[in-house]
C-alpha cells in the first residue's frame, strides 16, 4: 500500500496566499461597486430644506441611475439632476486633508459617500415634455393639462393654502421637465429660475436618476413614492 504524504506549506506561504485572496476579493468588490455606482445606483445627501417634509436636511437617498436612460421619467418622480445653469450659487470646495479625500473617494465607490451632492439638486417632477402646468386655480390647486391635482406631499407655510406662492402658466418644452420642491414656500425650483438660460426647465439629459429610498439615517428609512393617484387623471400632453 502506498502512502501519500501531505504537502506542508510554510506559515509564511499560507499567509501570503491568504493576503492574495483577500486582495483579489477586495479588487473584485471595488470593480463591482464601481460598475453598480456608474450604471445602476448611487447615493446623495440632502443639503437643504426644499423637499421637506418628504426629505429633510442630511437625509441620504439612493438614486436609480437607470432613469431616464432605460426607464422613463413619470410625473411625481423625485429626481436628482445637475445644475442646468444658474440654479446654484457659485461655491468653492472646502479644503480637506488627503486622508479625508481618500476616505470619501473609497466610500463613494461603494455608494456610501457622495462628494458631488452639492453640485446637484433634487426636486419632484410636475410637468413632462409638452405638459401645460398652471397655478393656481380658485381653490389654490395646481393644474396639469387642465386637470387640478391634489398634492398630499407638499408643505405649505403657516396660513397659506395655495400650492404656490406665485402664479404661473408654462408649457414644458421637448426633452425638458418642470420641477418643484415639496416645501413650496422654501424651494428655489423651476418657478424661480425662469430668468436663467433654460427658462426654469430642466433638460432630461441633466437628470442623474430617480431617488427611490431614504437610506440614512435608519430612523428615516422609507420608500419614496411618486404618488400615482395624484397624477392618474392627468391626460398625456396634447390631449
Amino acid at each position: 500500500m502506498s502512502h501519500v504524504n501531505p504537502v506542508r506549506r510554510s506559515p509564511w506561504r499560507t499567509f501570503g496566499l491568504f493576503v492574495r485572496d483577500v486582495f483579489v476579493i477586495f479588487a473584485i468588490a471595488i470593480v463591482v461597486s464601481f460598475v453598480v455606482k456608474t450604471f445602476l445606483v448611487r447615493s446623495f445627501f440632502i443639503p437643504s430644506a426644499s423637499m421637506e417634509q418628504t426629505l429633510v436636511i442630511d437625509d441620504r437617498v439612493i438614486v436609480n441611475e437607470l432613469v431616464p436612460a432605460m426607464v422613463p421619467i413619470e410625473r411625481g418622480d423625485v429626481v436628482v439632476f445637475r445644475d442646468p445653469g444658474g440654479w446654484l450659487p457659485a461655491s468653492v470646495a472646502a479644503p480637506v486633508s488627503p486622508l479625508v479625500a481618500a476616505t470619501e473617494w473609497t466610500l463613494s465607490l461603494f455608494g456610501l459617500a457622495s462628494p458631488d451632492s452639492n453640485d446637484h439638486l433634487i426636486k419632484r417632477v410636475i410637468g413632462l415634455p409638452g405638459d401645460v402646468v398652471t397655478c393656481c386655480d380658485a381653490t389654490g390647486k395646481m393644474s396639469v393639462n387642465g386637470v387640478p391635482i391634489s398634492e398630499p406631499y407638499i408643505k405649505l407655510s403657516s396660513g397659506e393654502t395655495k400650492a404656490s406662492g406665485i402664479n404661473f402658466s408654462v408649457t414644458v418644452p421637448a426633452k425638458s421637465l418642470w420641477v418643484m420642491g415639496d416645501n413650496r414656500y422654501n424651494s428655489k425650483d423651476s418657478r424661480y429660475n425662469t430668468d436663467q438660460p433654460g427658462g426654469g426647465f430642466v433638460p432630461v439629459s441633466d437628470v442623474v436618476g430617480r431617488a427611490f429610498v431614504i437610506s440614512w439615517p435608519m430612523s428615516r428609512w422609507s420608500w419614496l413614492s411618486n404618488y400615482p393617484d395624484t397624477f392618474s387623471g392627468v391626460p398625456p400632453a396634447g390631449q
